[in-house]
């Protein structure tokens, strides 16, 4: 049964004591993937997210004719065990010219990127498209760094759908600005070892340097022979029980299971900013966790700025924007300037509103933690939650210890949702 399109959310009456554990992360498991697919041998991907993201790249891969078996994961619903039999490096050949492989990668900037570099160690053509909202996202960066490599690539906006054509291992440099995205540097870096590419990062953003570092410690650290390698938690997506704790003033009653030790992830510093200090900028302190924070604002002691927010732009919405239409209609006070955000304390309660979400997780997932503090907050689309946590509102609405036991709601009917009929499929 499909989630309705509005559901709304109720504030709890108590804070339970609890230990909520939260899927894979998404940028682990794509990147393992890759991975896993140009070693020599089968590798076991344990504690793997499966969402719409990650499934989409599993399709591609055995589109593209990669043996892939996924099993359930005993301690995770929204995870799986995958495992994949790489071929050494080969990449299977795509299509001709006049009828390349098809490749469909949904609205996955990771597999967008990754895949468009992983097909130029393949022989033949590959066309990769993928929703509306992935045609408007830049490519153009990775396209000129591939085509500095000696590959052809023909798209007449260097952005999505375009027709990639392989041409095997190519060792040869090339250079890649980070300016707009990551994924572009963590592309080339996941199939430069076998491409033997010398790839230099250019482009001052600090925002997305921790990205690239992840990549790049996954790299060294990935079994090159096939093995077993087990992804960690989601940070980004643990954010919002931290913040659900810290909201309700729950004084660590909400808390998440197996958190990451490990600093690959930025998003693992959340619960250092709690609470939330004057400035928070995306460049130097949080990832995607940093619009967690923004729900948090209004019921902090002082205005908070938020800074370099340039990058959330070009995401599966324009973040910013959303973020402060939001807001606002809950009856916050924002002020956008340039590419900051301050939101200010809150002057009397807000109020409930209907949010879009503009079919982006993320922005469903903050405003229905804003919904446990203030009454009437209303989602729209909420199955949006696929993309990376499929599970998130039966981890809210399942009795403790398995979840927070809040109710949720068909806003049109007001009735009651059971949490198994919460799970975005």
């Amino acid at each position: 049964m499909p989630l309705p399109e509005w559901i709304e959310i109720v504030p709890p009456a108590a804070v339970p004591e609890v230990e909520i554990p939260v899927p894979g992360s998404k940028s682990l498991t794509n990147r393992a993937l890759v991975l896993a697919a140009l070693t020599a041998g089968e590798t076991e991907l344990r504690g793997a997210l499966w969402s719409e993201d990650t499934e989409i790249m599993v399709a591609c891969l055995q589109e593209l004719g990669f043996l892939i078996t996924v099993a359930p994961d005993p301690g995770e619903p929204a995870n799986r065990t995958i495992t994949v039999y790489g071929q050494g490096g080969r990449v299977p050949r795509g299509g001709t010219p006049a009828r390349p492989l098809e490749l469909f990668v949904g609205n996955a900037g990771t597999a967008a990127r990754f895949l468009a570099a992983l097909v130029c160690l393949g022989s033949g053509a590959y066309r990769l498209h993928g929703t509306p909202r992935m045609h408007q996202r830049p490519q153009a960066a990775l396209f000129a760094a591939l085509r500095e490599l000696g590959y052809r690539i023909e798209s007449p906006n260097d952005r999505l759908p375009a027709v990639i054509h392989g041409a095997g291992p190519r060792p040869g440099r090339c250079r890649v600005s980070v300016a707009e995205s990551s994924q572009f540097a963590s592309a080339l870096l996941l199939a430069g070892r076998v491409g033997g590419w010398e790839i230099t990062v250019s482009g001052d953003n600090a925002a997305e340097q921790p990205y690239v570092e992840m990549t790049r410690q996954l790299v060294r650290a990935f079994p090159g022979a096939g093995g077993r390698w087990t992804i960690e938690p989601d940070a980004s997506s643990g954010s919002y029980f931290w913040a659900a704790d810290w909201l309700l003033g729950g004084q660590g009653r909400i808390r998440v299971a197996r958190w990451p030790r490990s600093d690959w992830q930025v998003d693992a510093r959340f619960p250092r900013y709690l609470p939330l200090p004057e400035t928070v900028s995306r460049a130097r302190d949080l990832g995607d966790s940093i619009l967690t924070a923004m729900v948090l604002a209004p019921f902090a002691a002082r205005p908070v700025r938020f800074t370099d927010l340039g990058r959330l732009r070009l995401q599966e919405c324009e973040r910013v924007a959303a973020m402060r239409a939001g807001l606002t209609r809950c009856g916050a006070r924002v002020e956008e300037v340039g590419d900051t955000l301050t939101i200010y304390p809150a002057a009397g309660p807000l109020h409930g509103a209907a949010i879009e979400t503009h079919g982006d997780h993320r922005i469903a997932m903050c405003f229905a933690i804003l919904g446990l503090k203030v009454p009437g907050v209303r989602l729209q689309n909420p199955a949006c939650v696929r993309k990376t946590f499929p599970n998130f509102f039966q981890k809210l609405a399942a009795p403790p210890p398995a979840g927070l036991g809040v109710e949720v709601r068909d806003a049109g009917s007001g009735r009651r949702l059971d949490p198994e009929v919460l799970r975005a499929d």
